[in-house]
């Protein structure tokens, strides 16, 4: 099953609301205008004092040139995806900062060296045409995925064009399908002369969280404007769009469509009998796609249907022909249920079977799935215990499958079956820092209310129990998302093989224990993620590991938003804080970026009830006089039209009117996620470590 993407980007709107900050109570609210003369300027004057600080730095050009010798690496693992004519692979490297789609077959890519076939160069497209293209993706017609639309970004924005590109003759179609206004959304392919679009088209077609609401259906030779309306969704959802029901043979089944009446909860549809019929199923529940003759879908909370009850986060299975005779009718059986701390992480359909990656106490797991002799069974996959697994690549037609397995100090290792045999090492990625004396442990911090958070310390070599140690401690806590065991690679390089210890917490908002672990932490019960971290803080400090001049933290985006919640709430543990691409501004975000659609995580802040519990915790409005911070380094990018560098500007030009020391620096050219090219991820990374070993590891006086 494939769903067409629906992001979206326009000005929200911003009619006076009690309680909501406007420029008369935000002096800084100029700083929401991405690029307008006045913020850029703003910008350009704090990148100049803060490279100035850094990269005067001895350590500085060491550090990024380590960090780029990574990331350009020619020996690190190409991933790739199964398609009918070979391996694809996106790659990025010192001679292609933007970036190369290129093509290998299976014999080539078993070898040490793989002959690759260039089939989109996109530093040569973006030098014709005078842009900063950074490629997106595509989507593609099945079977054969020759036919598809490439997405492109101008710089690193979540909205993109698309044209359409013909794999074979590696040429974008003269006289093609071409979306030539940047926006939000996607399409699907229903056959070679049709698709499905999501997009802004103008005036009553996004929500006010800037997402696309309505889909089209566009046949070849007309005018996107002319393309009729299949399916609208209201403005006051977070996005909505339509899409098809695919089998592994690529046979439509259904259309369906959702309605995103929150983050977190959709109402589902299918097109019965010249109508669309809304399906029962509970808000936080999703279709998962087709399996073995049956359709799957699998419920974040619990569900009763005819006098069963399926597990949160379980896969429950429907008789495909039964579903599409009779949808809501037809009878549900249970495929899987999750365990203690168990949660499945995703899932991939091949040829073969039904295939399932699991957290088992935040260790992976795979199951492959069969229903035989009506019934479903299970097998785990043979894959190493104690390490972090993914499904890297599948493949629709066969059961070839690619499993990613690695660990904190364990460098990414590539297995590859053809579903005969057990999953073999394929690739291994090279080490990249040095592991000698190093070692991995586990933890419990008990928060506030009593919960135990685990997290995971690497210790550095001759690491002592002294308070002593550089400890930089990492989370995310929001959106179901968790935050697993990785190996290090550039972090290992920079900060674990000088001396720094480094902390993954598994914060509750998170993942890593299924839906109720999220669940019980959003929303009015946001503190929850936020005390969590702290707990955490505090039993590093308490278990001697470290102390608060040592201690940093480091988050993006949501994450941003955890780093900021705890320097402003306990800036006395802290020693340094890197505020990544953040949410910081909590009464105003639904104005800024694509804020509103994140209000069924954190609350509306114009609903009076709800602003309290977000006032609560807002870093913006919690920097006040008289509190002295950890001298915090926030960075942004100019490019994000997600989160928004609004967050981050303001924070520092708060700061900086109550006089805190802070550092500030804005990627001109990225998008969410920062630097587009590798010199620029080098720069980043460097920039933020030497900060970190200037406030952690250079002599400073004790808090």
């Amino acid at each position: 099953m494939t769903i067409a993407s629906t992001t979206g980007a326009a000005a929200a709107d911003e009619t006076p609301v009690p309680g909501i900050p406007g420029p008369e109570q935000d002096p800084y609210i100029f700083l929401e205008e991405a690029r307008s003369p006045e913020a850029l300027d703003w910008v350009a004057k704090e990148n100049a004092r803060t490279l100035a600080a850094f990269e005067a730095d001895p350590r500085y050009a060491k550090l990024k040139a380590d960090a780029l010798a990574i990331f350009d690496s020619n020996d690190r693992i190409p991933f790739v995806s199964f398609r009918p004519d070979g391996l694809y692979n996106f790659w990025q490297d010192k001679a292609n900062p933007k970036g190369v789609l290129r093509r290998t077959t299976l014999e080539s890519y078993r070898t040490d060296s793989p002959k690759w076939e260039v089939i989109l160069d996109v530093d040569a497209l973006a030098k014709a045409e005078g842009k900063e293209w950074v490629y997106q993706g595509s989507t593609c017609l099945p079977p054969a995925l020759n036919k598809c639309m490439i997405a492109l970004s101008d710089g690193g924005e979540d909205a993109t064009i698309m044209r359409e590109f013909d794999m074979t003759t590696k040429s974008f179609v003269e006289g093609g399908f071409v979306l030539d206004q940047k926006s939000q959304g996607g399409i699907e392919w229903v056959d070679e002369n049709t698709l499905l679009v999501g997009r802004n088209f103008g005036e009553g077609t996004l929500t006010e969280s800037e997402y696309p609401f309505t889909t089209r259906e566009w046949k070849r030779g007309t005018r996107i404007e002319d393309a009729p309306e299949i399916f609208r969704g209201d403005a006051k959802d977070v996005s909505s769009g339509a899409a098809l029901l695919r089998d592994n043979d690529s046979v439509i089944h259904a259309r369906i469509a959702y309605r995103g009446i929150s983050f977190h909860e959709r109402l589902w549809y299918v097109w019965k009998d010249g109508q669309w019929l809304q399906l029962d199923l509970p808000t936080k529940a999703s279709p998962v796609g087709i399996a073995d003759g049956h359709m799957l879908f699998s419920p974040d909370v619990d569900w009763t249907v005819d006098g069963q009850t399926f597990p949160a986060d379980s896969l429950v299975a429907v008789d495909l022909a039964e579903w599409k005779a009779n949808p809501n009718g037809a009878k549900k059986s249970l495929v899987w249920a999750p365990g203690y701390r168990q949660t499945k992480q995703g899932s991939t359909v091949t040829g073969g079977g039904l295939y399932v990656a699991l957290l088992d106490n935040v260790v992976g797991k795979v199951l492959k799935f069969k229903f035989a002799d009506g019934k479903w069974s299970s097998t785990q996959v043979a894959l190493p215990d104690n390490a972090t697994i993914g499904i890297a690549a599948s493949s629709d037609e066969t059961d070839q499958i690619m499993y990613t397995v690695s660990g904190f100090l364990e460098p990414t290792t590539l297995y590859y079956t053809d579903g005969t045999t057990p999953p073999a090492v394929l690739k291994t990625s090279p080490a990249y820092f040095d592991p000698a004396g190093a070692s991995v442990e586990q933890y419990e911090a008990v928060s506030k209310d009593g919960t135990k958070i685990p997290y995971f310390i690497v210790k550095p070599k001759g690491m002592k129990t002294d308070g002593s140690t550089a400890t930089l401690l990492t989370g995310y806590g929001g959106f179901q998302v968790p935050r697993l065991p990785a190996y290090l690679g550039s972090t290992g390089k920079l900060w674990v093989e000088n001396g720094g210890a480094y902390v993954l917490a598994n914060l509750r908002g998170g993942g890593e224990f299924g839906p109720q672990w999220h669940q019980t932490a959003i929303r009015e019960n946001k503190q929850r993620t936020w005390d969590d971290f702290i707990a955490v803080g505090e039993d590093l400090i308490k278990r001697g590991f470290t102390k608060p001049e040592h201690l940093g933290i480091q988050g993006g985006s949501q994450g941003g938003l955890l780093v900021g919640t705890f320097f402003t709430q306990r800036p006395d543990l802290l020693g340094a804080a890197i505020v990544q691409i953040p949410l910081f501004d909590m009464l105003r975000y639904h104005l800024i970026g694509r804020g509103a659609s994140w209000i069924g995580e954190y609350g509306d802040p114009r609903i009076p009830e709800q602003r309290k519990w977000i006032e609560g915790y807002s870093p913006y409005q919690k920097i006040v006089a008289g509190v002295e911070y950890p001298e915090p380094f926030l960075w942004a990018s100019t490019a994000d039209d997600r989160t928004h560098p609004a967050h981050a500007r303001k924070a520092a030009a708060k700061l900086k009117a109550l006089g805190q020391p802070y550092y500030y620096f804005e990627d001109t050219t990225g998008g969410h996620s920062g630097g587009v090219d590798n010199d620029q991820r080098a720069k980043l990374q460097a920039l933020q470590f030497i900060y970190l070993m200037k406030r952690l590891m250079d002599e400073r006086p004790a808090k």
